[in-house]
């Protein structure tokens, strides 16, 4: 059998599987959703109907494809810790060090959060403090910790705790002035909690509810890379490329059947992150980790991967970097002539014109060997 059978990846080398289906998923973010969406609207195929519902969240109760995308990047988030660890120790990091990394890597990662949100103007009451950044933060902080301190077994307790631990806090507490088992928009204790007690404003997308990236909801949350640095640990192992690869597809197939399972009593809602979530979006990350890893680190077959490997290697930077910088006006000044002249194409082709603006930039940074990796 061939050493790229038998081989664990190395502890201080990066699977380019990992970038690559990092930026599978920022792609749907940058820009990606809306190229699909025009192109489907201009070409009539797929459905437009099928992908405008896919690249949309579902209201509130239920599952799609766009409600996949964060718990994908908290996953893989998890996924690097392993790799990550096993470098510091190779390096000889001590455990105050890799405690003090972990530690660091948190605050910077809440800071940038924070800067995203408009920190710096310094209005203090429209200021939101909860957001997608710093939900990564405490996770990815809550999460290395526990896998510095714990080994698998320890792990898979712990997240069954969370999961389980947050069923039995939102099916048995009620809200005040509620019933317990209240998993509406309304009437939900997490909203309650955010609404009252969250600091800073709330991203109240529904009536009564409290925030996407509230208090409680990070709880079963942080299982999410949790379950991540399993899938971790698993590609490190001495095993053969096939059984990892099995492994993998299996758990993926177990979480998806658990979750399903689970949300017939505690149902699947992103905004409330319930249990029976976290196992159905874990379900679909194992799959697509098992299938970029196998075309990509076992097969080899990695030059089509490299487009969204440069969007993965900056993931932080690309989320970050349009606050501040307008690709949609730079897309514009390079190609708007063009963009002008493609008739019933023109809504595709300012899509593209955008996402091209941005994987440039990104190139760029790639090639520089610059990263902003926090």
């Amino acid at each position: 059998m061939d050493q790229a059978n038998r081989s664990p990846a190395s502890p201080t080398r990066r699977l380019t599987s990992i970038d690559a289906l990092r930026g599978f998923d920022m792609f749907w973010i940058v820009g990606g959703d809306v190229a699909v969406r025009a192109w489907a609207k201009w070409a009539g195929w797929p459905p437009p109907s099928l992908v405008e519902t896919q690249l949309e969240h579902v209201p509130w109760e239920g599952f799609r494809f766009y409600d996949l995308i964060f718990p994908l990047f908290l996953f893989l988030v998890g996924v690097v810790i392993p790799f990550s660890l096993a470098s510091q120790r190779a390096r000889g990091a001590s455990p105050a060090r890799m405690h003090l990394r972990i530690l660091r890597r948190t605050a910077l990662l809440f800071a940038l959060g924070l800067l995203a949100n408009g920190v710096l103007q310094f209005d203090w009451g429209s200021l939101r403090v909860a957001g997608v950044l710093q939900r990564i933060a405490v996770c990815y902080g809550c999460a290395a910790l526990i896998v510095l301190h714990t080994g698998v077994r320890g792990q898979v307790v712990t997240a069954a705790a969370l999961l389980l631990g947050y069923w039995a806090l939102l099916a048995l507490v009620p809200a005040p002035g509620g019933v317990a088992g209240d998993y509406s928009i309304e009437g939900n204790l997490a909203g309650y909690v955010d609404r009252h007690y969250l600091p800073g404003r709330i991203l109240q997308r529904y009536y009564g509810f409290g925030d996407n990236e509230g208090l409680l909801s990070t709880i079963p949350a942080v299982a999410t890379p949790l379950l991540g640095a399993l899938a971790g640990q698993w590609l490190r192992s001495e095993r053969p490329a096939s059984v990892r690869l099995l492994g993998l597809t299996l758990a993926g197939v177990a979480c998806l059947a658990v979750g399903i399972a689970w949300g017939t009593v505690f149902p699947v809602i992103k905004n409330l992150w319930t249990s029976s979530f976290v196992l159905v979006a874990g379900g679909w990350s194992l799959l697509l980790l098992a299938l970029f890893h196998g075309v990509i680190d076992v097969l080899g077959w990695r030059r089509w991967a490299f487009f969204f490997t440069v969007i993965g290697a900056n993931a932080i930077t690309i989320y970050v970097v349009p606050r501040f910088l307008d690709f949609p006006k730079v897309a514009k000044f390079f190609f708007g002539g063009t963009i002008r002249h493609s008739g019933s194409f023109e809504p595709v082709a300012l899509a593209l014109a955008v996402l091209l603006v941005e994987w440039l930039f990104l190139l760029f940074l790639y090639r520089k060997g610059w990263f902003l990796r926090v």
